[in-house]
């Protein structure tokens, strides 16, 4: 059993190391879900999901590459009780930059990197209760926070993702694309 695990995983290193690690002009995407979240509301939670784009930008002293992109993400909760709905759902939209640290060419797969991100949180809340007096206490506004990943590609182009930090969840993970 021990030797058909090694081959198993020697086989699969084989095969899912490819490529090149992020540089100057890649454009990633993630796509993924989250969970745990840091926003508000009562009752059961709808799934986090959450969009980013990074374009490499800058190479940084042969070490590293410096990206931009965009982030987009929404959860929500509803709440069915004492004869009455209510809904809050939160959508942030922001701005990012992360470092992807290329120090690790023994494992070209893998993509590292932290980051920071100044977005926009629309909060909205609704209740079919006619007491409309929660409605502007669940306000929108500007935000800034901190995020550190990882991708592992399986190909050239496809892999998986983990990132940890504020956004609309605390750990987000999923899938990404390489162009």
């Amino acid at each position: 059993m021990k030797k058909l695990f090694f081959i198993l995983f020697a086989a699969f290193m084989t095969i899912t190391v490819h490529g090149q690690q992020f540089q100057k002009g890649t454009t990633a995407i993630n796509a993924g879900i989250g969970l745990g979240t840091a926003l508000g509301g009562l009752g059961k939670a709808r799934p986090a999901i959450a969009i980013a784009v990074d374009h490499g930008m800058w190479a940084v002293g042969g070490s590293g590459v410096v990206s931009l992109g965009g982030y987009v993400g929404n959860t929500g909760y509803k709440y069915n009780d004492l004869g009455y709905t209510a809904k809050w759902n939160y959508t942030i939209v922001g701005l990012r930059g992360a470092y992807h640290y290329n120090g690790l060419s023994e494992v070209p797969s893998l993509d590292v990197y932290g980051g920071a991100m100044l977005g926009y949180n629309i909060a909205k809340y609704s209740s079919d209760s006619g007491d409309d007096s929660f409605a502007n206490t669940y306000g929108s506004g500007l935000g800034f926070s901190g995020f550190i990943g990882g991708r592992w590609f399986f190909t050239e182009s496809i892999g998986a993702y983990a990132e940890l930090g504020y956004g609309v969840s605390i750990l987000n993970a999923g899938v990404t694309f390489k162009f």
